[in-house]
C-alpha cells in the first residue's frame, strides 16, 4: 500500500500542502537548458523532505508556446521539449510512492491556433470544426463585433480575411478562444479529463476558470469606474460579457460530476481571477457541487497590510459555504512572487507571509523557490520571453519572466537546475547564497523555517482542521485562533507590540531562538516576527506545567 491509500475518505487536499512547479524551470536533466518531467522525478525526494503533499505542474501539453504553454496545440499529450506520456506515467507513480499527487494544469478556454480544431476551422464557414470556436460578423461600423479587450492588449478580435468574419482571443491573436455553448466542445473536454484522469493525475487547476462562457449576443462591456478594482482601472472596462457569465457554472458543475465518479475523487482547482469576493465565492457553488478550491485574488493581490488583509480573510470566512474549503497563495507564474510584490524583498517580512499562508484555515499554495525566499528576478529588455512583457510594453524590462526564472539548487554554474556551460532558457536569478543546498544545511534558513511550519500542519490537528477566529490585536498585527489549541500571532510593523495570546508553548518562530519556550498569556512580538504558539494541554487535558 502507497501513502496515497491512507485516510482514502478524507480529500487528500484538505491536509496537504500544494506545490506548483513551473516545468520549464524546475530541473534540466537533458542539458538544453529547459526544465523536463523527468527532471521533476529526480527532485521528488527533496519535495518528500520538504512535506508537500501535492504537485500542481504548469502545462506540459504540446504547445508552439507563443504564450509558454498556455496555447495548446494537443491536449492529449506531452511536449517533446518537456517529455512523453511514459515520463508522465512514471512520475505518477513515483510521486505515489512517496505520498504526493500530481496535478495538471488545462487550459480550456482557448486553444493554440496551431491545433487541428483551429486550423480546420480557418478553412471555411463550413468547416467541421468552425463552430468549435468564437466568430462573428463585422459591427455596424465594419469594424469588430463589439469593444472587448484582450488581456494582454489591443481589441480581443482577429479579422479573418478569407472568411469574411472575425474570431475572439481573450489573450493572444494565437489563442483562438473556443465557444463553450457548443455541446461538442463540452464532450471533447469530457474525454480530455478522462484520458488524464485514467492515467492517475489527481486533478486539474483550470486556467481562467472564470472566463469560458461569453456572452450569446456579444454586448459591449461597460467601462470601469473609480469604484472598480485598480487593475480594471487601469484595463479600461469590466470584462462584464467576455467573462463571469452565470452559465459557466453549468460547466464546472459537469467536471465536477466526472471528478466525482473517480475513486479517490479527484480536484478541480479554479483560477477564479476575480476582483469581488462575492464573485470569487460562486464558483464553489453550494459546497459540493462545482470547484473544490478557488484562488482567492483579493487576498493574493492585495497589501502586506493587516487591516485589509484582515478584511478579506474575515469576508472570505463569512461568505465560502460551510462544506466548502479556502486555497490561499501569494506567489505563481503571472502574478510574480509574494516576497518581492508584497514585502519589497524584504525577507523578514517574508518569512511573516509565509508563516500567514501556511496558518490560515485552507489549502496553502507555496511556488517553487518561494521555500528558499527567491525574489523575482531582474532583466534586461533583450532576456524577455514572456508575450505580456513584448507584446504590452516593447522593450521595457516587466512582464512576468521575473517570477519564472530556474530554481536555485546550489551556487555552482548552472545552478543545479543544468549543466556549467549551458545557458538556461531564463537567466538564473542571485543563487549564490539562496539555494537549497546552501539553505538545506543551516537550520535558521528560510529554508528550514518554510520546512519546519509544513512539519507543524502535520502534526498539529488544529492547523489542518481548526476553525479560523480573529483576536483583538493592536494596530499592525494580527492574532488569530486556530482551533481550541493554537494561536498565531503576526507583528507587521516596525514596532514592538504586546498581544494577548494564549498560554502555551512557541513552536514556531520568524525570528528563530524562541522555538519551544514557553509564551504567557500575553507576549512581545519584535518587528516583523510572528509565532505560532500552542497551548500546554496533556492528552487529559491537564496543562503540562500543573501536571
Amino acid at each position: 500500500m502507497t501513502k496515497t491509500d491512507r485516510n482514502a475518505a478524507r480529500p487528500w487536499w484538505l491536509d496537504e500542502v500544494l506545490y506548483q512547479i513551473y516545468p520549464r524551470s524546475f530541473a534540466d536533466t537533458n542539458g538544453d537548458g529547459v526544465g523536463d518531467i523527468r527532471g521533476i522525478i529526480e527532485r521528488l525526494d527533496y519535495l518528500e523532505w520538504l512535506g508537500i503533499g501535492g504537485i500542481w505542474l504548469n502545462p506540459v501539453m504540446p504547445s508552439p508556446n507563443a504564450d509558454w504553454g498556455y496555447d495548446v496545440a494537443d491536449y492529449c499529450d506531452v511536449h517533446p521539449e518537456l517529455g512523453t506520456l511514459e515520463d508522465v506515467d512514471r512520475l505518477v507513480e513515483a510521486a505515489a510512492e512517496r505520498g504526493i499527487r500530481i496535478v495538471f494544469d488545462i487550459v480550456p478556454n482557448h486553444t493554440s491556433d496551431q491545433h487541428r480544431w483551429f486550423k480546420d476551422a480557418l478553412t471555411g464557414r463550413d468547416a467541421r470544426y468552425r463552430d468549435y470556436y468564437v466568430w462573428a460578423d463585422p459591427g455596424e461600423s465594419g469594424g469588430p463585433p463589439n469593444n472587448w479587450l484582450s488581456v494582454f492588449g489591443g481589441n480581443a478580435w482577429e479579422w479573418h480575411e478569407p472568411t469574411g468574419q472575425y474570431y475572439l482571443h481573450n489573450f493572444l491573436d494565437a489563442q483562438p478562444d473556443l465557444d463553450w455553448w457548443n455541446e461538442d466542445v463540452r464532450s471533447e473536454f469530457d474525454d480530455i479529463l478522462r484520458f488524464w484522469f485514467d492515467r492517475g493525475i489527481a486533478g486539474f487547476r483550470i486556467d481562467v476558470a472564470h472566463a469560458l462562457i461569453k456572452d450569446r449576443e456579444l454586448r459591449d462591456n461597460l467601462p470601469a469606474t473609480d469604484e472598480d478594482h485598480e487593475r480594471l482601472k487601469r484595463f479600461g472596462q469590466r470584462p462584464t460579457y467576455n467573462m463571469n457569465r452565470p452559465e459557466v457554472h453549468d460547466v464546472l458543475k459537469r467536471w465536477r460530476k466526472i471528478c466525482d465518479t473517480y475513486d479517490p475523487q479527484r480536484i478541480l482547482i479554479g483560477e477564479t481571477f476575480v476582483y469581488e469576493l462575492t464573485q470569487w465565492v460562486e464558483y464553489y457553488g453550494t459546497g459540493t457541487d462545482e470547484l473544490n478550491l478557488a484562488f482567492n485574488f483579493p487576498f493574493a493581490l492585495g497589501r502586506l497590510d493587516p487591516e485589509q488583509t484582515k478584511d478579506v480573510v474575515r469576508a472570505s470566512e463569512e461568505l465560502i459555504p460551510p462544506d466548502a474549503w479556502p486555497a490561499w497563495m501569494v506567489s505563481n507564474h503571472d502574478i510574480g512572487r509574494g516576497l518581492t510584490r508584497m514585502c519589497h524583498n524584504d525577507p523578514d517580512l517574508g518569512r511573516v507571509l509565509m508563516m500567514l499562508v501556511l496558518t490560515l484555515r485552507g489549502t496553502p499554495f507555496v511556488y517553487y523557490g518561494d521555500e528558499l525566499g527567491m525574489t523575482d528576478t531582474e532583466l534586461r529588455a533583450d532576456q524577455i520571453r514572456d508575450p505580456v512583457g513584448l507584446r504590452t510594453f516593447g522593450e521595457a524590462t516587466v512582464g512576468r519572466d521575473g517570477c519564472r526564472t530556474p530554481m536555485q539548487w546550489n551556487a555552482e554554474p548552472g545552478a543545479g537546475f543544468t549543466v556549467s556551460g549551458v545557458e538556461p532558457w531564463l537567466p538564473f536569478g542571485e543563487h549564490s547564497a539562496v539555494n537549497v543546498e546552501a539553505l538545506r544545511d543551516d537550520p535558521d534558513s528560510f529554508l528550514n523555517f518554510t520546512r519546519s511550519l509544513i512539519q507543524l500542519r502535520k502534526e498539529s490537528d488544529d492547523l489542518r482542521a481548526g476553525a479560523y477566529q480573529e483576536v483583538d490585536s493592536p494596530d499592525g498585527t494580527w492574532v488569530y485562533r486556530r482551533g481550541e489549541n493554537l494561536v498565531v500571532a503576526l507583528n507587521l510593523s516596525d514596532e514592538i507590540a504586546a498581544v494577548e495570546v494564549i498560554e502555551g508553548t512557541i513552536r514556531a518562530s520568524t525570528t528563530g531562538g524562541r522555538i519551544d519556550e514557553h509564551a504567557p498569556g500575553r507576549i512581545d512580538l519584535q518587528p516583523r516576527q510572528g509565532v505560532v504558539i500552542v497551548a500546554d494541554l496533556a492528552h487529559d487535558g491537564v496543562s503540562r506545567r500543573d501536571a
